[in-house]
């Protein structure tokens, strides 16, 4: 990796500017982004150490995405400041999972507070609760509503990221986007991990400006380690380092974008150039709870996102309801989780679950239970949902009764969710990131956005609505919460956690994951692997996944022996073993420092001053 170039009036050491002893870094004339030395790792699960670190670490999903947020902690930037670097350049190297056409959840801490920045893609407003449904009234098929016009949310990355440099920031917008220009006008290695989703992918090349970046003359993807450069995406970017959020809300590529979603040659969307104006991004007051681990007798306070997200309360439920039963005490057995404990925990899955479907959607639409999103965590809730699991699965649990009324609204029907990056960060100044963003699908609606003035590239819009539920009531007529109305915003799974010691208040981990539903339970493995079972953060995000979203009980593919398997499915059990592709990144705060883990899964990495 090339040294990061310095030119100020002191002669000071990069070492030193590690640990943010110079007050010259913080000048953007004084940050010269390095482009690193690119390595092509293998696809598949490769083993990481973990790393420590000191002074500050950065953990995502790419190498060359981490090493923007490295160089720009060097130079004297916030945990902000680096997650806005790291997202501009995942949206060149990362494209089929994040960027400025998705949106993201923003969880941050300033030593002092949490506060939680909602910058989730909403409907266009003139949308109704029919936008997935056929001529005939009845949903499409799934696939159909994502490959098109109709599932484009308006995005929210760029406003909800502006909002929190505007509070958080520390080295000048401008600065923070200088990596990803560099990046795209000098090109970079297609990676191993993007070059197998394109060959995976069977509608990206029908887009013609997606068709003519990512793909040669003979429609096959270019090989890994062709140098792709992105020249549209640069000029975007320019204008992004000038005019912050407002180059997405008005101008050509704002137009462009437009044009895309409503002349899309099957479905068009209804997208204008107001809905893009009126875009704003949301403050929002965490969701926090205690939670006990019995193993220790410690007590963390765990904060999350609130609804339109459902991962924090889902987490808080599972976590309480466990806590009811033997799994709250049990370790790994011959370093892998039981099958009785597997049993209480996929239980506990479809018990959070079935409550999801029936109450969590846009806070700004519907009413929480009771009118606070917390009865869901009440204690004798949970006392009264863990006393449902019994020695046989229950295989599909029902909504509970949390606030003790009638509802309005249907549950909501299982669909598919996928895509999504994790980015952590904890900075010098002690202020913690823990941002997820996404945009939703592989390649999201396969709608690559390109100004029309002859450069090359673009970038790729969310398929952000098709998280909404297709059917907008069920088949008596009740209505779904989590149906389509003009303005609102989808039900999300991301669950950005920051985890602090009850006594003290101290900050011990930021951690999140991609993943689609099962964020979920990657970040609910990554808080019993830490906190329940003494793992540090790369080994809880070694440890084999494992999921229900209220359905069967899902294992990853070859990582538990038969006799798990045959045991839980004595237990009354469907199991089915599949890939489970997490992407979890994380740092913990340790007495020297940082330890940071990224997934094996993928190619995250963490990046800090080495003690």
């Amino acid at each position: 990796m090339k040294l990061l170039k310095i030119s100020c009036v002191q002669n000071i050491a990069v070492g030193v500017l590690a640990f943010g002893l110079s007050a010259c870094a913080l000048q953007p004339k004084n940050f010269n982004y390095a482009t690193p030395d690119q390595p092509n790792d293998p696809v598949g699960y490769q083993e990481k150490p973990g790393w420590a670190t000191q002074g500050f670490a950065v953990a995502a999903a790419n190498p060359l995405a981490t090493d923007a947020g490295y160089q720009i902690l060097l130079a004297g930037g916030s945990a902000i400041d680096a997650a806005i670097a790291v997202q501009m350049v995942l949206t060149l190297v990362e494209p089929q999972s994040s960027g400025i056409g998705g949106g993201a959840f923003v969880l941050h801490h300033d030593g002092k507070k949490v506060e939680a920045y909602d910058g989730r893609e909403t409907a266009p407003s003139a949308a109704t609760d029919k936008l997935f449904l056929d001529t005939q009234g009845k949903p499409l098929p799934f696939i159909d509503g994502v490959v098109s016009g109709l599932s484009v949310g308006v995005p929210g990355t760029l406003t909800v990221l502006e909002m929190a440099h505007k509070e958080h920031g520390k080295l000048p917008w401008a600065t923070l986007i200088q990596p990803v220009i560099q990046l795209a006008e000098e090109g970079f290695k297609l990676s191993p991990r993007l070059h197998s989703a394109l060959l995976a992918e069977n509608y990206l090349i029908n887009d013609l400006v997606a068709a003519s970046y990512f793909y040669d003359a003979q429609g096959k993807p270019y090989p890994i380690g062709h140098i792709l450069k992105n020249p549209e995406l640069a000029a975007v970017m320019r204008d992004i380092a000038k005019r912050g959020s407002q180059a997405l809300k008005d101008g050509p590529v704002a137009e462009a974008l437009v044009k895309k979603v409503r002349q899309h040659p099957t479905r068009p969307g209804s997208m204008t150039m107001q809905d893009l104006a009126n875009y704003k991004a949301k403050k929002r007051d965490p969701l926090c709870f205690d939670h006990l681990v019995q193993t220790t007798g410690k007590t963390y306070q765990l904060c999350g996102f609130p609804p339109p997200s459902s991962g924090t309360l889902a987490i808080g439920q599972m976590l309480g309801i466990l806590n009811n039963t033997a799994a709250g005490t049990m370790q790994l057995e011959q370093g892998l989780p039981s099958a009785d404990w597997l049993h209480f925990y996929t239980e506990a899955a479809r018990l959070a679950f079935a409550d999801r479907g029936q109450f969590v959607a846009d806070p700004d639409f519907v009413q929480p239970p009771g009118g606070d999103w917390r009865t869901l965590w009440n204690t004798q809730y949970l006392k009264q949902r863990s006393s449902l699991i019994g020695a046989k699965s229950m295989k599909v649990a029902q909504p509970g009764n949390p606030a003790g009324t009638k509802t309005a609204f249907a549950p909501m029907q299982a669909q598919e969710e996928h895509g999504t990056s994790h980015i952590s960060v904890i900075d010098k100044f002690g202020n913690a990131v823990a941002m997820t963003t996404t945009i939703e699908a592989v390649f999201g609606s396969r709608n690559m956005v390109n100004s029309g003035q002859g450069r090359h590239g673009g970038f790729l819009l969310n398929n952000e609505l098709t998280d909404f539920s297709y059917a907008p009531a069920d088949a008596k007529g009740m209505p779904i919460a989590n149906r389509v109305e003009g303005g609102k915003r989808p039900r999300s799974s991301m669950s950005p956690t920051l985890v602090f010691e009850k006594d003290t208040g101290k900050l011990k981990m930021t951690g999140g994951s991609p993943g689609g539903a099962v964020i979920i339970h990657y970040t609910g493995k990554l808080l019993v692997g830490t906190l329940q079972w003494g793992l540090n953060t790369q080994q809880a995000i070694n440890l084999p996944n494992f999921s229900s979203l209220n359905g069967p009980t899902i294992l990853e593919e070859r990582r538990f022996p038969e006799s798990t398997i045959k045991a839980l499915q004595a237990k009354g059990h469907e199991v089915r073993e599949t890939p489970l592709i997490s992407g979890l990144q994380a740092v913990e705060v340790t007495p020297t420092g940082f330890f940071g883990g990224a997934d094996p899964r993928r190619e995250g990495v963490v990046m800090g001053p080495r003690p």
